[in-house]
Parts: C-alpha cells; sequence; structure tokens
C-alpha cells in the first residue's frame, strides 16, 4: 500500500513529506486510514535521538485514531468502516508471562513500538501515525466507544493510558490525595483521571499561571513548587504524586510531600536524573516508581473510562504541515493541550 506520511530524516527533529509504503496484508492484519494522529513530547525526543540513535526516515506518532479499510482472513473482532485506535506498540511475543497478563508493554522479549522498531516477522522498521495510512495486526488495535470524539480521542492513546496506569496500580479512588506535577499534555489528563476516580486532586506547578487550566480540568487546587512556606504546609499530605515532567529535574522538593508509604510515580522523563537525597524516602517510608504506558486491555479500558465519564483531553487541531510549529512550542514548553494532526490536510 502506497501512502504519504511526514518523516525527520535526521536529529535535527524538521519533519518532510515521506512518500513510502505499507506492508501487504497478512492473515491477521488490520489495514487503517488515519484520520487523527496525536503529537507527543516522546515524538520530538526520538526524532531528535535523545534516546539513542534512529533509523532514519522515521515517521513518528503513537497516538492513532481511524477508520478500518481492510481486513485479514482471519481477523474477527473488526469490520471495514468501524473506527479504532492504536497506540504506542504494534506487537510483543504474545507469549510470555508479561503478555499473557496482558502487559504487553513489559514483554519479555520486547514490545515492538509503533515506529522506529524492528518488525518481528520482515525486520523492516516500523513506521507512526503521521501518515494516511497504517498496516496492525488485529490483537493490537482498539476500538474507539461512539461517545468519543474520535478529533479528540488521539491523546488518549498515549497521555491517557500513560496516567490512568498508575492511577489503576496504585489504587486511587474516592477520597486518594493526588499530586499531579506539570499541566502539559500528560499532566492535564492525569487530573481529568484521577478526579473522575474520586480523588481530591492537586497541581504541582512552578507558578500559578496554570491555576486556571488546573481548575477547569476539575482540579481542587494549585500547589506552587518555588513557594517555600506553601511547599512547607503541604508535607506529607499525599498518598501519590505523578510526575509527568519531561526533562531531567531534582524529586528532591517532591518526595517530602508524600505522606507515610506514599509514592511518587516517574512517567514523563526518561533518561538521567538530578542527583537526590534518601532521607525523605527513608524517614517515611516514601517510594519513587517509574510507569511505562498500559497493556491493550488496559488502554481499551481508559477508553471506556473516558467515554463513560466525558473526559477528552485538551486538543489543537492542525494541519499535517504545521507539525513543525507544533515541535517547536513542545521544546519551549509552553503547551497545555495536545496537537492532533487532521489526517485530511494531507494529501496520497
Amino acid at each position: 500500500m502506497k501512502t504519504i506520511g511526514y518523516a525527520a530524516h535526521s536529529s535535527d527533529a524538521h519533519m518532510e513529506p515521506y512518500h513510502f509504503e505499507r506492508r501487504a496484508l497478512r492473515d491477521n492484519d488490520v489495514a487503517i486510514e488515519i484520520l487523527y494522529s496525536g503529537v507527543c513530547h516522546s515524538d520530538l525526543h526520538t526524532v531528535n535521538g535523545d534516546w539513542g540513535p534512529q533509523p532514519y526516515p522515521l515517521v513518528p506518532g503513537h497516538e492513532i485514531v481511524g477508520k478500518v479499510i481492510d481486513i485479514g482472513s482471519d481477523v474477527s473482532d473488526y469490520s471495514v468502516g468501524d473506527h479504532v485506535a492504536v497506540g504506542c506498540m504494534v506487537d510483543s511475543c504474545q507469549t510470555c508471562d508479561q503478555c499473557e497478563h496482558s502487559e504487553e508493554q513489559y514483554c519479555r522479549n520486547g514490545m515492538t513500538p509503533t515506529y522506529g522498531a524492528p518488525d518481528r516477522i520482515t525486520g523492516e522498521t516500523t513506521q507512526g501515525g503521521y501518515s494516511k495510512h497504517i498496516v496492525v495486526r488485529q490483537e493490537f488495535v482498539l476500538r474507539v466507544p461512539d461517545a468519543l470524539d474520535i478529533a479528540k480521542t488521539a491523546p488518549i492513546l498515549c497521555a491517557g493510558i500513560t496516567t490512568y496506569s498508575p492511577l489503576k496500580t496504585w489504587d486511587v479512588k474516592a477520597g486518594s490525595r493526588v499530586g499531579v506535577i506539570g499541566m502539559g499534555g500528560l499532566g492535564h489528563m492525569a487530573v481529568k483521571l484521577a478526579v473522575a476516580m474520586g480523588a481530591k486532586v492537586t497541581v504541582i506547578s512552578r507558578s500559578d499561571s496554570k491555576a486556571k487550566d488546573a481548575k477547569s480540568s476539575g482540579a481542587d487546587g494549585i500547589l506552587v513548587s518555588t513557594d517555600k512556606k506553601a511547599m512547607k504546609e503541604a508535607a506529607s499530605t499525599f498518598d501519590l504524586i505523578i510526575d509527568t515532567v519531561p526533562v531531567k529535574h531534582s524529586l528532591d522538593q517532591y518526595t517530602p510531600l508524600l505522606d507515610i508509604d506514599g509514592t511518587l510515580v516517574i512517567v514523563g522523563q526518561i533518561g538521567p536524573m538530578e542527583e537526590s537525597m534518601t532521607a525523605p524516602l527513608v524517614m517515611g517510608r516514601r517510594r519513587v516508581a517509574g510507569s511505562l504506558i498500559g497493556g491493550i486491555k488496559e488502554t481499551q479500558e481508559v477508553l471506556d473510562f473516558c467515554a463513560e465519564h466525558g473526559i477528552h483531553p485538551e486538543c489543537k487541531v492542525i494541519k499535517a504541515e504545521q507539525v513543525n510549529e507544533a515541535f517547536d512550542h513542545l521544546r519551549a514548553g509552553d503547551v497545555a493541550h495536545r496537537f492532533v494532526i487532521d489526517m485530511a490536510s494531507l494529501s496520497v
């Protein structure tokens, strides 16, 4: 299948139109016309080579919503015309203990990311959602509930599941006290999801400039991390903190905010962190953890949860040729929403 996308050809992260071919349908494949593709901060990190050398040319994008246009002979779960979604991975071994427990993201043999990785069968590089079409095995295709606006659904496939998974893992429920560091693409979804679970939610930010955004997303308030008095008064007041900051930073100002047995979960930064003091951890039996995305079952769960509770990411829909401008905003860190590419703006 001939198609077109936007690709980076080097680590300067500049995106250009790129013509390429998708594989022919295998028996268990679903062919999808992509309607919307979310722009994630990790796309910028990846094409920049921040996480290691990349197989350029590279088409990013792992927040994909589209329409089924063809199915393989063994596909039974989807039909032509269905609205479907694809997230951060497109394959795994399906046989290890993690895959059997619906935790494909932790596949012992390595899950296959949606872009920039070798296909498990052919070895060709997977290419992502900044394109008109994609072909994915049916086990990694998700159903989009009718109650969701398909123009605003794509970020749930990354920002949604990345924050939903730790909220579920650490059993957030009515009465839980949750802090969310950062009010960007990940942070605002963490707030909306935790609020829907019944938690008391506070946004933790370097200034009060995001106070209005925090309130509109359902947060009870905002804690300014540069306000030493306020931070001291907030000591030991959180059961769980979701850290969405996507760059190297210190945890020392945040760990004292946790109550005894509280957990700070890193979901934003992948890479080195600043040296931390252990005293707040030891003295309060506090912990620092990390969390990736979720498995396919849990990703379908968050889509259904968002549909049930009327949760949509805050999105700005852009044309494909605006993707480089979107990357500029991500570099500057001035985004309180998710960019979503309308693929109707991209002609084959």
